[in-house]
């Protein structure tokens, strides 16, 4: 029985059981959550992942080869990367190599759920097979689909919200930046070359069906997300967030779960309105955000313009975060660039988390209040986000005063309360 199906006949599934004892939710209240869309669960091999209302706000990470730079073992090695500082998640956006190959690799390799865009393969096969993306025939596309549902991943980004109707939409009201979504502008291209429907749309019962068949869960694309700030929360993508929201309704009755992709860039001050948006159109389903950036002149750090717009947008009720490293608009991101790009996503889910008032959320910092107050430097070392970046500081200069950095030296603040006003330290 589907995960869905399951939590809506108030059967609390070996899922539900496994990720609320994770988080530490009662069982029976997220199995609520997930009969009503608002949580979804995630299978890879024989653990389980939750991400919605009241769970931790989870993180992705995105690897994949290029058609210039195209090496298994350097996604694998990325992908470990990323596991070992905090991704919940795997996406695989592979576009060069072997496709089939890598995939299976990254979901075999992977101790976390995998996603993958198929769209990018049924394109990129149809331009290899038959000499242009516009000959690609929709039977190709399910057929990926299918493949990858097959392969193992756990969730598949599809772009089923871009219809006729939006390109008229965004042909009457133009952009600056076009359309800066891979998968979107593939469909684009192919709808307005064949002057068709966009056959994920057009036939979201075979989408359903193959969902249905794997227990795959939908990640409804954001195909015309804004690709600059000035661009951000017009007409042409609150259209397409329009039919995501019926198509989730859709999904929802044949008991197929469903995450919404969102925006994009930005600007923070309608970051708010853009998750308030999604969670009313899409009745609560799951937020995923790529950022949002809220700036666009930050080409090299991109990983903190993404970070600030994910604090924000979690702050407010987004779910999962989809990390940006410092490469973005720039090239394929090595090891170090998914590093970053995963800490800096971690710090603004754990920001957010606190911001929403999670129970638990902040007990990390209290420890850290308190070990940094103690001046006890080896558990400070232990609970920060990252030991060897705080080794690589703490270590390269040393204070006179032994128990302090060399930031105050002998004027620490807190040994200088210490000293004189004899404050003892409150552990408890």
């Amino acid at each position: 029985m589907l995960e869905k199906q399951s939590a809506v006949k108030g059967i609390v599934s070996r899922g539900v059981k496994y990720v609320a004892g994770r988080e530490k939710v009662d069982p029976a209240q997220l199995a609520e959550r997930v009969a009503e869309g608002r949580d979804v669960i995630l299978k890879h091999k024989n653990a389980y992942l939750g991400i919605g209302e009241g769970l931790r706000t989870k993180i992705n990470a995105n690897i994949g080869t290029s058609p210039d730079i195209a090496d298994t073992g350097s996604e694998i090695e990325k992908m470990k990367a990323a596991c070992r500082f905090g991704a919940d998640t795997i996406m695989d956006l592979s576009t060069g190599g072997d496709i089939d190959k890598i995939r299976k690799a990254i979901v075999h390799r992977s101790p976390v759920p995998v996603g993958t865009v198929p769209i990018y393969q049924a394109a990129i096969e149809s331009i290899e097979e038959k000499g242009a993306l516009t000959k690609m025939e929709p039977d190709k596309l399910f057929e990926v689909i299918e493949r990858h549902a097959e392969d193992g991943v756990s969730f598949a980004t599809l772009h089923c919200g871009i219809t006729l109707g939006t390109l008229e939409r965004l042909k009457k009201n133009p952009r600056k930046t076009m359309v800066v979504s891979r998968g979107g502008a593939f469909l684009i291209s192919w709808m307005i070359a064949r002057g068709k429907e966009n056959p994920l749309y057009e036939n979201f019962d075979r989408v359903l069906e193959i969902a249905k068949k794997h227990d795959l869960i939908l990640s409804l694309g954001d195909g015309m997300r804004p690709g600059g700030l000035t661009d951000s929360t017009d007409s042409s993508q609150i259209d397409e967030l329009l039919t995501l929201g019926e198509l989730t309704r859709t999904a929802w009755e044949s008991g197929v779960q469903v995450i919404i992709e969102g925006p994009g860039h930005i600007p923070i001050n309608q970051i708010p309105a853009n998750v308030l948006l999604q969670k009313r159109i899409c009745m609560g389903a799951p937020f995923y955000v790529l950022g949002p950036l809220v700036t666009d002149v930050a080409p090299g750090y991109d990983h903190i313009t993404s970070a600030i717009g994910a604090a924000v947008a979690g702050w407010h009720g987004a779910d999962y975060i989809c990390y940006v490293t410092p490469s973005e608009h720039l090239s394929l991101p090595g090891v170090e660039d998914v590093i970053e790009g995963v800490i800096a996503a971690k710090i603004a889910a754990h920001a957010a988390d606190i911001g929403k008032g999670l129970k638990g959320a902040a007990d990390w910092d209290y420890k850290m209040d308190i070990a940094r107050t103690k001046r006890d430097w080896q558990e400070e070392r232990k609970l920060s986000i990252n030991p060897a970046r705080f080794d690589s500081l703490y270590k390269k200069h040393k204070s006179a005063e032994k128990d302090v950095c060399t930031m105050c030296g002998k004027y620490c603040a807190i040994k200088t309360v210490e000293k004189y006003l004899g404050t003892k330290i409150q552990t408890t």
